[in-house]
């Protein structure tokens, strides 16, 4: 826990050092970061969600001789 309290004081220290402009810049960097994590679990989500409807799809007798392709 004191790691990150440390880790929080040195970061809110350079911003306090930056411009508006910067921080601006810095916050719109940081909901990136949180945008591309809850992207990355929907991605997974969808894709388990749709293993069944592929599986049934793809693993038929018509298509097998495709698999050793």
């Amino acid at each position: 826990m004191e790691v990150k309290h440390n880790l929080e004081q040195r970061i809110q220290e350079k911003v306090n050092q930056l411009s508006v402009e910067q921080i601006e810049q810095v916050e719109k960097f940081i909901d990136s970061l949180r945008n591309k994590d809850e992207n990355t679990q929907f991605t997974f989500a969808s894709t388990k969600i749709a293993e069944s409807a592929f599986d049934k799809v793809w693993n038929n007798p018509e298509d097998a001789e495709y698999d050793s392709l």
